[in-house]
């Protein structure tokens, strides 16, 4: 698996209240700083799905 990168919509500094993106061959790897072993597998399309219903809640 790639290195964890925190999401750029995630805050400043290196604090617990990140989200995390890895790759892990097609899919998209997810998970929160403050609960590293709560993974979720998501393809990019559904990816941008929750990302986009996100930001209009």
């Amino acid at each position: 698996m790639a290195p964890w990168q925190k999401s750029s919509f995630s805050g400043p500094g290196d604090g617990n209240e990140c989200v995390e993106l890895a790759l892990e061959g097609s899919c998209l790897m997810l998970r929160e700083s403050d609960e590293p072993d709560h993974i979720l597998a998501l393809s990019p399309r559904a990816l941008a799905s929750l990302v986009e219903k996100l930001q209009h809640s």
